[in-house]
């Protein structure tokens, strides 16, 4: 089995895949890739099944050495990579060679990178994924995020078919010099909200403060003073925009608890999702209400584009330049 050592490890770099979503109903979190849509991305490019463990970073990416060869890909933020000094794409499959030493650095936007390998990171399934649940020190690498040293493990490989053709361009990052809109559905408890709140909250401009992790991102801006009367707990989701008794909201993410007792008065459009986990705190955001028909229409439009890259990937198997694995093919056909 190949091996991968972990020289620095970065900033909060953990195994990550889809999470555990099925089994919220015994308590634990769903964990999971921050940007899902980046994580699918990432492995579509190295021809991996779309929810394969990758590694997660947060702002600083790891410095990594491989010892056998294999096909890398970064996606997310901003992310300066490096591979063996010299600086190379994000977005793009690249080749790696043994011993060669891959640099991930600082993020100059966004906050979340994934680094997908070729196969998939080798790491021993905990409840149907590889997650690691960092609170509960469970799943991925020992429940535990990289240190200087870990050795994870992967399988080599030699080949890819479209090689040189595996690449796409990043999607737009949030701008911390300009506001960023983000959809939003109406929540469970939108209605018992009076309607100064409602028009307050849909239409003044929040800020994403310094408290924002993997459970969620706490917002600040003018308040909304309703007086809701205590609810039981409700089961919770990814996107979740909380009201807190200070009358802030707490957007939900992967790490969330699996119930709550705060009112919801809006859920983050799933489209949104990834836009939204990529803005780093000061980043200044207005919510914008649209209707569920809308946020299932432009859902699939975003897992269009998936498939699209997929199929471009496939269809260029035939286009010049070849990957190594078509050279011969592509003799021997001109025989024929």
């Amino acid at each position: 089995m190949a091996m991968i050592s972990v020289i620095k490890p970065g900033t909060q770099t953990t195994v990550q895949d889809f999470g555990r979503p099925q089994h919220q109903i015994n308590g634990f979190p769903e964990a999971g890739g921050m940007d899902q849509q980046a994580l699918k991305t990432a492995n579509l490019l190295v021809g991996n099944a779309l929810g394969a463990p990758v590694l997660e970073f947060v702002i600083m990416g790891p410095t990594l050495v491989f010892d056998q060869p294999t096909f890398v890909a970064v996606t997310g933020g901003l992310f300066t990579v490096k591979l063996n000094g010299k600086e190379v794409a994000t977005y793009r499959c690249l080749q790696v060679n043994a011993n060669d030493r891959l640099e991930i650095g600082q993020a100059s936007a966004g906050m979340f990178g994934y680094l997908a390998i070729r196969g998939g990171l080798q790491v021993k399934p905990l409840m149907d994924s590889a997650a690691t649940m960092l609170r509960l020190h469970l799943g991925g690498y020992h429940g535990r995020q990289l240190q200087a040293g870990d050795q994870l493990a992967y399988q080599s490989s030699w080949r890819l078919s479209s090689y040189y053709h595996r690449h796409t361009d990043q999607p737009a990052l949030p701008d911390r010099t300009k506001t960023t809109t983000i959809r939003v559905l109406k929540g469970p408890q939108w209605d018992d909200f009076s309607s100064a709140d409602q028009k307050l909250f849909a239409s003044q401009e929040y800020k994403v403060t310094k408290n924002v992790d993997r459970m969620g991102y706490r917002l600040v801006g003018k308040e909304l003073t309703t007086n809701l009367p205590s609810m039981l707990s409700e089961a919770t989701v990814r996107g979740a925009v909380q009201l807190t008794s200070s009358g802030q909201p707490i957007v939900l993410m992967a790490d969330r608890q699996t119930t709550g007792g705060y009112p919801l008065i809006a859920v983050v459009a799933s489209v949104d999702l990834p836009r939204f986990v990529q803005c780093q705190p000061g980043q200044p955001i207005k919510f914008q209400l649209i209707e569920l028909a809308e946020a299932s229409k432009l859902l699939k439009q975003q897992a269009q584009q998936l498939t699209d890259l997929d199929q471009q990937i496939q269809h260029s198997r035939y286009q010049r330049p070849y990957g190594i694995d078509r050279v011969d093919s592509q003799r021997i056909a001109q025989l024929f």
